[in-house]
């Protein structure tokens, strides 16, 4: 015949070395340190608590003697395994397990490695964090932010850029809008490798894509009218030689520009010409056309902060 478990004090196999108070129908909070006597008898008050995952205490058949066998075995099989983990663990003063002290033929501990990649956060600490600076990754090449001009985010051909901060609309077309100054910097298509007939081929592209036509088809200055070849002659870039051309560009609406393409042999990144274009809108005294050969003296190896190069430079080899 099977009888339900009484209230009482019974092992904890959660914590051993204690005891926990089944109330009859399940564990409550309240526990003790194993094999305490206790004279008067004591009950605690019952209280809400959480059911946990002890399961409950053994139920017991038979008399008061089978019981009293029963809880007297598990007390000996918990107080046995405490004492074994006494023996393994051992505390020490402070009742704290104390580490054994390392072997002299145990190598000493190393710290992990850093990459040095990792070490600096993305966009942090080198040139593409620089506000003041346009990277290149590509063609690996970075060029001055002119004090007052912006990094673009988004351009139409992906092409890294920079602009003067403020759009105004197109003179030919109030259905896009265009900026007073631009720069960008692209690769020179595959197989192409003198700078002057790179330079001479791209200054038409630059001229077209600022003054004449949008990528949508829109002519956004009326449309190009004429031009005149203001410069085109070598010019040494982060210290090799290549080619600049600039020209003044007439347009329909609008006061029309001045464009430049330069074009210079690549020492980093994908090793291809480079092309830098610059398109400055005529008559802005914010935009003397000296800012071009400023920026172009600006223009660096990626990491090289001290080379020559630029207008006015000599030319090299």
């Amino acid at each position: 015949m099977s009888f339900a478990t009484p209230p009482g004090w019974y092992p904890d196999a959660g914590t051993p070395g204690t005891e926990r108070w089944w109330d009859g129908t399940a564990w409550t909070a309240h526990t003790r340190p194993l094999a305490v006597a206790h004279p008067v008898p004591y009950e605690p008050v019952h209280e809400a608590y959480a059911p946990q995952a002890f399961g409950p205490p053994p139920s017991f058949r038979g008399g008061s003697r089978t019981r009293v066998l029963a809880i007297a075995l598990s007390g000996l099989l918990v107080l046995g395994a405490a004492t074994a983990a006494f023996l393994l663990l051992g505390p020490d003063d402070s009742g704290t397990r104390t580490a054994p002290a390392p072997s002299s033929s145990d190598p000493a501990p190393t710290a992990p490695a850093t990459s040095t990649a990792s070490a600096t956060p993305s966009g942090e600490g080198g040139p593409d964090g620089d506000p003041a600076v346009l990277v290149d990754q590509l063609n690996g090449i970075t060029l001055v932010v002119p004090d007052g001009w912006e990094k673009a985010k988004n351009t139409s051909d992906d092409a890294p850029a920079i602009r003067t901060p403020v759009s105004y609309d197109c003179p030919g077309t109030a259905a896009s809008f265009c900026y007073r100054g631009t720069v960008s910097t692209r690769t020179a298509r595959a197989g192409q490798t003198d700078p002057k007939a790179i330079a001479e081929a791209d200054i038409t592209a630059a001229a077209d894509r600022a003054y004449e036509e949008d990528v949508l088809g829109q002519r956004t200055h009326g449309g190009i009218t004429s031009h005149k070849v203001l410069k085109a002659e070598p010019v040494t870039v982060t210290g090799r030689t290549g080619y600049l051309v600039r020209w003044q560009i007439v347009t329909a609406k609008g006061p029309g520009g001045v464009v430049q393409s330069v074009a210079f042999p690549s020492e980093t990144g994908s090793g291809a010409p480079v092309i830098v274009r610059l398109a400055f809108d005529a008559d802005r005294p914010e935009l003397p056309v000296s800012l071009m050969d400023t920026i172009t003296r600006s223009i660096r190896p990626i990491g090289d902060s001290a080379s020559s190069g630029g207008v006015g430079a000599s030319i090299g080899p």
